[in-house]
């Protein structure tokens, strides 16, 4: 039965909503006084920073709170109807059903022992009563729809034979089985590389527009927010300070928080220098604020801020909590990027120094079993003659769509996955795959920062203990003291504070546990980093902070970083070279400006076309991939891969040649080349 206290104009309304966890003595609270109402086809875009009360907010909504923490005071209505009035036996049929949520963490929110088919097919009966044939057939539309190539023969697959970006594509089709009202999207484009990116966004607009279907977007990607919302709202330390139509909000952002967040976003403008990154870290949320809660953060600050908590108010149609607005104030000015335009550092240029670490023709092959007696049937060839090389001080970014093979080359420069093929140096010296001793003496030199940080940290160790456990293997550090100020000072340096050592990894949200998996890699001081999407968890304001950690940290130590990514705007601050990678190879490789300002292969270019760019005068974005007639948007199976150029299927400008023979490398410029038959490049 409906609530005759909710207000059935929107979809979705949420009013004074405050959560809190633990007990009345230092109760923390995540969520305070927030309210926000959706329509049927509209977007509301949650921003804020990590620790902001983003993800509680929708887990509050969706009732999925963990066991600590209780909803205190509010409404939630959906349809007219009062949610937190329903018992869990009721609310387990619209979870799922007429709300469904995609996670951040996508591989903590699937089955590892369940199909993917049997996970969506568990979906589909609940809510659709769909099962047999027609559940495996919606199952396999679902999948291709969320870009998933050969999606008949993946019915079958376990989520650890996925990509990160892969696994997040399955929770988008399982959230979508149920045919929900109302979607949760909690940051549902983090793993995913730009082309995927755009194809998802572009599922979720139009299901959206064909079901009539409401969404609550979470995310730190401004250019997802201007392709998708239709409203915004500001969250910092668990209170809503802005809300405002998008293209309000990017053509002049009110708050001074929302300011700085633009100033932080890197690009190749800023390239060489500091990033404008926001001082310090969202307060605690264990007790009473006095006065507005970001002063001791904002460069606006007079002595009402530290005392008076702001109130709402209107301009020009927006809400803002901020003093500056108050009793005829003058609005601040947006903070532009073009004041460090005449700082812009010289492009970088191909480098003659003697490389740290370099492969050859590293090929990484898995075999596919198959049979009763599980007989070699055939090989995925993740990674098929790779070379690169890692310099100190400079970084080259090796970018592509997920499952192109990225993290494996990653992976196999660690020997965490064993190569097939290919040779190795390290220093200048030959380093045997099989040699223990020598690997075991290449990591006290080599560290990598994985790209799932729940996976990759110990849940039964406190985080200073999980810093401290490679010192302590690999016999660096010094003594327990100075172990510890070590880790202190770690965490000083990425955003945490040292108290902070004593927590459990669940105790962070996903953007403070990346922190802490980059502060792990950097305790051993190492000459080479791998680093695996680091920044993709991070909102914009937290990215900026670790950009320049590891940008002053390279100063300071010469460090070489690999870095996987397929975030082109962090490529174009940090990389010095960018090498591209499709099905296993590498297309296209050179000194990063003439890679990304003059990009030769037609896979580069469209990669490049596929970011979305932000018009700070419409709020709008451009440069989504559109599909053309007769092109593959997906890219095929590692396990069939074309014969001649990979990419001849989803290439407008193939030609006879692309389908039958491989390209060979050719030199364009000095450390620029191209692995393409055409002339025209």
């Amino acid at each position: 039965m409906s609530d005759p206290t909710c207000v059935a104009a929107s979809l979705l309304e949420v009013e004074g909503l405050t959560v809190t966890i633990g007990g009345a003595q230092r109760a923390v609270r995540p969520v305070e006084r927030v309210s926000l109402s959706i329509k049927a086809g509209e977007t509301f875009a949650l921003l804020g920073e990590s620790g902001c009360g983003k993800s509680m907010t929708a887990l509050a909504i969706a009732r999925l709170l963990p066991g600590a923490a209780t909803i205190v005071g509010g409404r939630v209505c959906l349809g007219g109807e009062e949610l937190l009035a329903l018992p869990e036996s009721r609310m387990r049929r619209v979870r799922g059903g007429r709300v469904a949520m995609i996670f951040q963490e996508p591989a903590t929110s699937l089955n590892p022992v369940m199909t993917i088919g049997a996970q969506i097919g568990e979906a589909l009966a609940l809510h659709r009563g769909l099962k047999g044939d027609a559940a495996r057939a919606e199952t396999r539309r679902l999948l291709e729809e969320v870009g998933i190539p050969a999606a008949q023969e993946r019915l079958g697959n376990y989520p650890f034979q996925f990509s990160g970006g892969m696994k997040q594509r399955v929770m988008t089709a399982m959230a979508l089985a149920g045919g929900p009202e109302l979607l949760i999207a909690d940051e549902p484009t983090t793993a995913l590389d730009v082309t995927i990116q755009a194809q998802v966004l572009d599922l979720l607009a139009r299901l959206q527009a064909e079901r009539g279907m409401a969404m609550l977007l979470i995310t730190h990607d401004l250019g997802v927010v201007a392709r998708m919302a239709h409203r915004i709202g500001l969250l910092y330390a668990g209170e809503l300070i802005e809300t405002g139509l998008r293209k309000d909000f990017f053509a002049a952002p009110l708050h001074p928080y929302a300011q700085r967040l633009f100033a932080a976003l890197p690009d190749s403008v800023a390239r060489g220098k500091m990033l404008d990154a926001l001082p310090g870290g969202v307060p605690s949320l264990d007790r009473d604020f006095a006065g507005c809660r970001f002063a001791s953060r904002c460069p606006h600050v007079f002595e009402r801020c530290r005392v008076d908590t702001p109130g709402w108010g209107a301009v020009e149609g927006r809400n803002v909590r901020c003093h500056l607005y108050g009793d005829g104030s003058e609005a601040p000015q947006r903070r532009q990027s073009a004041e460090r335009s005449a700082e812009t550092a010289a492009p970088s240029s191909p480098s003659s120094n003697p490389p740290v670490l370099e492969i050859n023709k590293l090929a990484v092959h898995f075999p596919v079993k198959k049979g009763l007696l599980r007989r070699t049937a055939g090989w995925v060839r993740a990674v098929d003659g790779v070379s690169l090389r890692l310099e100190a001080g400079r970084t080259l970014a090796l970018v592509g769509e997920s499952g192109c093979g990225k993290t494996t080359v990653g992976r196999a420069i660690l020997q965490l996955t064993p190569p097939t093929k290919g040779e190795m140096t390290f220093d200048g010296a030959p380093l045997r795959f099989h040699d223990r001793a020598a690997v075991h003496s290449m990591r006290r030199a080599v560290q990598m920062v994985f790209q799932d940080p729940f996976a990759s940290l110990n849940p039964r160790l406190c985080i200073g203990d999980i810093l401290e456990e490679g010192m302590v293997s690999l016999g660096v550090g010094g003594s327990a003291e100075k172990r510890q100020r070590v880790v202190d000072e770690l965490l000083g340096r990425v955003g945490l504070l040292p108290e902070m050592r004593w927590r459990y990894p669940h105790e962070f949200s996903g953007g403070q546990r990346q922190r802490i998996a980059i502060a792990r890699a950097l305790a051993v001081s190492p000459r080479v980093i791998v680093c695996d999407e680091p920044t993709s968890a991070l909102d914009v304001s937290v990215q900026a902070q670790l950009l320049n950690l590891m940008c002053e940290l390279q100063r300071e130590r010469g460090l070489a970083y690999l870095f996987i990514t397929h975030n082109l705007a962090v490529v174009r601050y940090m990389a010095d070279e960018v090498a591209v990678m499709y099905l296993g190879r590498i297309v296209e490789q050179g000194p990063a400006a003439q890679v990304l300002e003059a990009p030769a292969h037609p896979y580069t270019r469209m990669l490049l076309a596929a970011v979305p760019r932000i018009d700070v005068r419409t709020g709008e974005s451009a440069g989504m991939v559109k599909k053309k007639p007769g092109v593959a948007v997906e890219p095929p199976s590692p396990l069939a891969p074309p014969v001649g150029c990979h990419f001849h299927p989803r290439c407008t400008l193939a030609e006879d040649i692309c389908r039958t023979i491989f390209p060979v490398v050719r030199e364009l410029s000095h450390g620029h080349t191209v692995w393409c038959h055409l002339r025209a490049v």
